[in-house]
């Protein structure tokens, strides 16, 4: 089964290779302006620098591919904030450190970007060899670091020929026949979690009591953390397709790729603690005076 998972994998990146790489078009539209963006990226590492996704060190790069922090987990706090618009359910996290600038991306914004591309540009390589190779071709045709959207779902690629291969390498270990299984429970207090979902670095924060009951909880999940990078995805998407106020399928097809490379799941990123959906519609007419209010929940 492991060793089909490589086969598959490496069928897939050829396919998408000979499919969108050869192709002059395609990669003329991965490389262009409207899904190209500037902002810090995040992701975990082990002590050499390579992808690990269950264990290691949260690293963080600058736009100019500069190591801008590397911190342990539990001391997210100290390097990342949330912050609140009205218009969202979403928050907006950022490097604290930096501090929040609004929706721009460069050095001077504290918006990072996690998942497959943040990941790729944190790491300095894989622990797999196949996709290490596969790392090394991705960064001579695009550079580093890699600032385009699209790169997302090549990225992605790479990442799955890699977890196929360590698929493979567990399944020859002979450490995890092991039948000492069972984990010591100690006393409920306070901890934090940090792995890296498909989507990006998942953090999560609990508090419990005596009797451990969830006293408190924070969850940062990959959708959240990219929230900056998305909106921004969508508007310079915007921008650089529709002119002259003309918007057809196509174009529109064109800025939804924007926000699709993230592999969004804004139901993670918007959990509500009272269990319901509180939704509030504003219609506007043209002239943007507010016509009519509907709420539920609110």
């Amino acid at each position: 089964m492991a060793e089909s998972c490589v086969k598959f994998s490496e069928f897939t990146l050829n396919f998408f290779k000979d499919s969108v790489l050869k192709n002059k078009d395609y990669l003329a539209l991965i490389k262009s302006a409207p899904y190209t963006l500037e902002t810090y990226n995040m992701g975990l590492v082990d002590k050499n620098n390579k992808l690990n996704f269950y264990d290691g060190m949260v690293r963080v790069k600058s736009p100019e591919d500069k190591e801008f922090a590397c911190f342990d987990g539990s001391r997210y706090a100290d390097y990342i904030e949330e912050h609140v618009e009205p218009w969202t359910y979403m928050k907006f996290p950022y490097l604290k450190e930096i501090g929040w600038k609004g929706l721009i991306g460069g050095v001077d914004s504290g918006i990072y970007r996690v998942g497959p591309l943040g990941r790729i540009n944190v790491i300095d390589g894989f622990t797999t060899p196949l996709a290490n190779e596969a790392y090394k071709e991705l960064i001579e045709t695009l550079g580093k670091p890699v600032n385009s959207t699209l790169a997302f779902h090549w990225a992605r690629l790479i990442e799955l020929l890699y977890a196929s291969e360590r698929v493979l390498e567990l399944s020859r270990d002979k450490n995890i026949l092991n039948q000492d299984l069972r984990n010591k429970v100690g006393l409920p207090t306070e901890g934090v979690g940090v792995v890296e979902a498909a989507r990006g670095t998942l953090f999560h924060h609990y508090k419990l009591t005596e009797d451990a009951r969830i006293e408190r909880a924070n969850m940062i999940v990959a959708t959240t953390n990219n929230a900056g990078a998305i909106c921004m995805s969508v508007k310079d998407a915007a921008k650089g397709m529709i002119t002259n106020g003309k918007v057809n399928d196509g174009i529109l097809n064109k800025v939804e790729m924007a926000f699709r490379a993230y592999d969004p799941c804004f139901a993670c990123a918007t959990h509500c603690l009272p269990g319901t959906s509180p939704i509030e519609i504003s219609i506007y007419n043209k002239d943007r005076s507010l016509v009519k209010r509907i709420g539920r929940d609110i």
